[in-house]
């Protein structure tokens, strides 16, 4: 998974790369350092 850090605070949905889930990231960044990070799975 790549990450921009460009953008303070992000929430996406991205596939699960092993079992094609969706899941939910939740991120954010300060000075290109991750401040926070939450990933949630939305089973269907």
């Amino acid at each position: 998974m790549l990450l921009d850090d460009s953008i303070s605070e992000q929430k996406y949905i991205e596939d699960c790369e092993v079992c094609c889930n969706p899941i939910e990231l939740n991120i954010g960044f300060r000075n290109s350092d991750i401040t926070y990070f939450e990933a949630n799975s939305i089973e269907q």
